[in-house]
């Protein structure tokens, strides 16, 4: 009977899990739960909670429609969710070619790129530029992990705004950045 209970808590906790954070794998959630991948797999299916990729698909479908100062493919990472004008978050899957071939260390200026695009497409106008950026990476990602980023409007003066932007790595922050970013006004 105490195996139904823990079971029953698992999958309450594993549901609210996954909608806070629809970003995470099998892995990482079998990782949290301190069970199996196939645990994990078979909870979601009686829960009918899609895999990750699907879950992330429907959340991106969306939020392109919704982007003015970019389109989806200029975008670095696969958009999540966006509210223009005050949060974004978005998905990056590393690949090979963004590491060094020696250590699979992910090259910084593709962290960089998707937090910059990210903070840039919550501007709720057809031009925005990045005006400044003070940024810090935490710790190395490498090659084959996914990095998820979070953006969120601080504040607005004149045409700019104040941007602050975390990615993290199985929930593990590996980067931070405050970006100003400036609306431009090409008199159309």
């Amino acid at each position: 009977m105490a195996r139904r209970r823990s079971k029953k808590k698992r999958q309450e906790e594993l549901m609210e899990l996954v909608n806070e954070q629809p970003f995470l794998t099998d892995e990482e959630l079998a990782l949290k739960f301190g069970v199996s991948v196939q645990t994990i797999r078979l909870d979601r299916l009686e829960l009918s909670i899609p895999e990750m990729r699907e879950r992330t698909k429907v959340l991106a479908e969306s939020a392109y429609g919704q982007l003015k100062a970019m389109t989806g493919g200029e975008l670095v990472g696969q958009l999540l969710d966006v509210e223009l004008g005050r949060r974004g978050s978005s998905l990056l899957e590393t690949t090979p070619e963004m590491g060094f071939s020696k250590t699979k260390v992910v090259r910084g200026h593709h962290i960089f790129a998707q937090a910059n695009s990210l903070a840039v497409a919550l501007e709720d106008a057809p031009v925005v530029l990045t005006a400044s950026a003070e940024i810090q990476f935490r710790r190395p990602v490498y090659v084959g992990e996914t990095i998820f980023c979070q953006a969120e409007m601080k504040s607005t003066r004149g045409n700019r705004t104040t941007v602050d932007v975390v990615s993290k790595v199985g929930g593990k922050e590996v980067f931070s950045g405050r970006f100003e970013v400036a609306t431009i006004d090409t008199g159309n």
